[in-house]
C-alpha cells in the first residue's frame, strides 16, 4: 500500500521564499500558476514572446519572461509545455540556465521514463501528477477542493514535492506517494485500456450492434453513448458497488451476468499484453514513430471518428 498524506500532514514551509517558474500556459500550466499563486508561491510564467500565452498570463497579472529567463530566476522549475516539446525545452532552456540544485517538476513522468534528454545531474526531478485535467483542476481549488495527485522524488526532496501538491490544493483529496514509473505505466494503460480506449470502443461496438440489428441509431446513441456520463457519474460518486445498488433490478441482474461475457478473459488477456508493451518501452516506441510521422495516423483516425454514424446522430440531436 502507498502512502498517502492529506492537507493537516502537509506544510508549505519548504517553498517559503522560493519562486516557481511555470513553463507553458496551457490548461495544465494556466491552473497550477493561480493555485500555486493563490496559495501565496511566487509564480513567473515562461512563454514565448509575444504568443497568446505571453499576453494571457501578463493579462491575469503574472510576471511573464521568456523560457530562459523564467528558469534562470527559478527555485522550482514546473514543465507544463506539451509532452512532444520537453526534451527541446530541457535541452535548449532548462540545462543551460537554471540555477545549481533547482527542481525541474513534471505533471507525468514518460519524459523521464523514456526521454531521449534529462534534465542536469544537479538538478532535482520533482514528479507531481494531479489526478485532473487543468480547468478540473481549478475549478476544485476555487472550490475549496482538490485533485488527488501522485508525487515522487528521483532524485530530490520528497518534502519539496508534498508541499507543490499542497500548494495546488490535491492535499485535500489526497497526495499518493509514487514513482515516475508506476505513475507513467498507469496512466498509459488508463487511457488505452480504460479512459479513451476501452470505453470509446465499447460504445461504438454496443451502438453498432443495436443498429446492424435494425434498432434506430437515435435509441441506440442513447443507450450506448449518452448513458455514460449518468453512470459514470454514479461510479465516482458512490463507487460501483454504490452505482449498482441506486440502478434497477433488471440493470443489476444484467450487469451482473453479462459483464464478465463482455470483458472476458480475452478481454483481460488484451489488458495484460497492453500493460507489458508499455513496460518494454514497445508503446513509446510506436509513439516515437508515430510523432516522427507528424501524427499521420491519428490525423486520418480522428477524421474517421468524426464520419461515423454515432458521432453523426449526436451532432443532429444536438448533445
Amino acid at each position: 500500500m502507498s502512502i498517502i498524506w492529506r492537507d493537516p500532514e502537509l506544510s508549505l514551509k519548504p517553498l517559503g521564499g522560493k519562486t516557481v517558474a511555470v513553463l507553458g500556459f496551457g490548461s495544465q500550466g494556466r491552473a497550477q500558476a493561480l493555485n500555486l499563486r493563490d496559495s501565496g508561491i511566487r509564480v513567473i510564467v515562461g512563454a514565448r514572446q509575444g504568443g497568446g500565452s505571453w499576453k494571457e498570463a501578463g493579462a491575469l497579472g503574472f510576471e511573464v519572461s521568456p523560457y530562459d529567463g523564467a528558469v534562470a530566476g527559478a527555485d522550482l522549475i514546473a514543465l507544463l509545455v506539451p509532452e512532444r516539446a520537453h526534451c527541446d525545452v530541457i535541452r535548449s532552456d532548462i540545462n543551460p540556465a537554471a540555477r545549481e540544485g533547482a527542481a525541474v517538476v513534471f505533471a507525468h513522468g514518460y519524459t523521464m521514463l523514456y526521454g531521449l534528454k534529462r534534465p542536469r545531474d544537479d538538478l532535482q526531478c520533482l514528479l507531481v501528477a494531479p489526478k485532473a485535467i487543468g480547468q478540473q483542476l481549478r475549478r476544485l481549488y476555487e472550490e475549496g477542493k482538490g485533485a488527488a495527485a501522485l508525487i515522487a522524488a528521483e532524485p530530490g526532496d520528497l518534502e519539496l514535492a508534498k508541499a507543490y501538491a499542497k500548494a495546488l490544493g490535491c492535499g485535500r483529496a489526497a497526495v499518493i506517494e509514487s514513482s515516475f514509473r508506476e505513475e507513467t505505466e498507469t496512466d498509459l494503460f488508463g487511457e488505452q485500456a480504460v479512459l479513451c480506449g476501452g470505453i470509446s470502443e465499447l460504445a461504438r461496438a454496443a451502438f453498432d450492434t443495436l443498429v446492424e440489428a435494425g434498432y434506430s441509431p437515435e435509441a441506440a446513441y442513447y443507450e450506448c453513448l449518452f448513458e455514460i456520463k449518468l453512470i459514470s457519474d454514479m461510479m465516482f460518486e458512490h463507487g460501483i458497488a454504490g452505482m449498482v445498488e441506486r440502478i434497477s433490478d433488471t440493470a443489476q441482474f444484467g450487469a451482473m451476468t453479462a459483464g464478465p461475457r463482455v470483458i472476458g478473459e480475452q478481454s483481460r488477456r488484451a489488458m495484460r499484453e497492453l500493460l507489458s508493451e508499455i513496460q518494454s518501452g514497445e508503446f513509446a516506441k510506436r509513439f516515437t514513430e508515430e510523432q516522427a510521422a507528424k501524427s499521420k495516423n491519428v490525423k486520418e483516425w480522428r477524421h474517421e471518428l468524426r464520419e461515423e454514424l454515432i458521432e453523426k446522430i449526436r451532432r443532429e440531436l444536438g448533445e
